[in-house]
């Protein structure tokens, strides 16, 4: 049966306009997405098959191009068309997270956060530069590879916070395992940068850590 004959209640669209995108399920968001199916599938089918094939809707919104067009009713238009979005989504969390203080929206900051770093399948290290007021002047990704305090630079986070004349600074890395819970060289690491930035008059407020779930504050935790 083709969707147009379901009762308007049950199709994507239009239980999405009457009822909002949090009362669709994962596999009727990714219909909509799709917009079509294909032969002897809906779109909701084919959502469902693809959601079924990749494990969820994460490893997919996360594969590569490769990856991606190697399932059923995917290509590189449809790529592209996702990539799209994804950096919209995560360009407007970026702007909704600079209108007000850092310290005044945590969790504008900890979805942006997730949004920036937890797909990335390697360890990313960067830095949330703060005016006076602690509001967003921009976010730098620095380091890549594993994060501690040989690998992290104190001299080039100090560089680039004086670049953007930072009052502030909020240190953010990804586990890509996905466990949130700092390591020892986790926690040395943001002692190290504390006292080198203090040393140039600029606070370090917080640390998270990226994993699957909320992100971790360090200072929530003490440990700044």
């Amino acid at each position: 049966m083709s969707i147009r004959d379901w009762p308007a209640d049950e199709r994507p669209r239009e239980k999405l306009l009457k009822y909002g995108p949090a009362a669709l399920s994962d596999g009727e968001l990714l219909a909509i997405f799709l917009r079509t199916g294909v032969a002897g599938k809906s779109a909701v089918d084919l959502a469902r098959y693809l959601l079924n094939d990749f494990g969820g809707l994460r490893p997919l919104l996360e594969a590569d191009l490769h990856a991606f067009c190697g399932h059923l009713g995917l290509g590189q238009a449809k790529f592209a068309q996702l990539q799209a979005v994804l950096e919209m989504s995560r360009r407007h969390l970026a702007e909704r997270m600079q209108r007000d203080s850092a310290l005044e929206s945590p969790q504008a900051v900890r979805d942006f956060l997730k949004a920036r770093l937890r797909h990335e399948p390697h360890e990313q290290f960067g830095c949330l530069f703060l005016d006076a007021k602690h509001r967003v002047l921009t976010f730098e990704a620095l380091f890549q590879g594993t994060v501690d305090s040989a690998s992290v630079y104190p001299r080039q986070v100090i560089k680039r916070a004086l670049a953007w004349n930072a009052a502030a600074i909020i240190l953010a890395h990804n586990h890509p395992s996905g466990i949130t819970e700092p390591s020892l060289a986790d926690r040395q690491l943001t002692r190290r940068l504390k006292e080198a930035l203090e040393y140039v008059d600029i606070r370090l407020l917080d640390h998270f850590i990226v994993g699957d779930g909320e992100p971790l504050s360090m200072a929530e935790y003490g440990w700044i």
